[in-house]
C-alpha cells in the first residue's frame, strides 16, 4: 500500500535529520514512528486512567448495595 501525506516543513526536516543520524532510510524511520503510535494507542486505551483508579467516592453518598433490594429482577426472555 502506498500513502502520500503532506508533512509540515519542520517535521519533514526532523525526519530527514533523524534518518541521517541513524543511518537508516527515511521510509524505515517513518514506518517505525507509525508502528510506535499504533501499538501504544492500543495499550493506552486498554487501561483506566490513574485519576479513575484513585477515586474513593463521596463519603455522604450511600453505597450502591443499599439499593440492591429495590432493583428489578432479571426477566427471562419469552421464546414463543
Amino acid at each position: 500500500m502506498q500513502i502520500t501525506i503532506n508533512l509540515p516543513p519542520d517535521l519533514e526536516q526532523d525526519f530527514i535529520r533523524q534518518a541521517a543520524q541513524s543511518n537508516m532510510p527515511l521510509q524505515t524511520l517513518v514506518l517505525q514512528a507509525l508502528r510506535r503510535v499504533t501499538q501504544s494507542t492500543t495499550v493506552v486505551t486498554a487501561q483506566w486512567p490513574e485519576s479513575f483508579l484513585a477515586y474513593e467516592g463521596t463519603p455522604d453518598f450511600p453505597a450502591f448495595e443499599t439499593y440492591r433490594d429495590e432493583l428489578l429482577s432479571r426477566r427471562e426472555p419469552e421464546l414463543f
